[in-house]
């Protein structure tokens, strides 16, 4: 037996039927999911960092469905999302220019 104690996608039960596997899961409460979905976070930010160039855009996807579902859990819609972000772009840049910064001098 595999202990895995981590969020899954809603269809991941599903596909474990099918295949015959047993299983336990619960559902989260609200509380216990927002902590969940940010450790799903970081857990798909550190396979992101391990993955093959090939690799890359499908942890970025996994990241993305996490950031939306913590989105929906506090009630952000995706356009307030997306308007936020664009606010942040128009007053500090986005990262077109490729800038690093060395040090600044007091």
């Amino acid at each position: 037996m595999i202990i895995y104690n981590k969020l899954i996608r809603d269809k991941i039960p599903q596909i474990m039927e099918t295949k015959g596997k047993e299983f336990t899961i619960h559902t989260l409460t609200n509380e216990e999911f927002e902590k969940e979905l940010k450790n799903k976070l970081s857990e798909e930010l550190q396979e992101f960092n391990q993955a093959t160039p090939q690799e890359e855009i499908e942890e970025l996807a996994d990241m993305v469905e996490v950031i939306y579902a913590y989105l929906m859990h506090k009630g952000v819609s995706i356009d307030e999302f997306e308007k936020v972000r664009l606010d942040k772009q128009e007053k500090s840049g986005g990262f077109e220019e490729k800038l690093f910064l060395v040090n600044v001098k007091d």
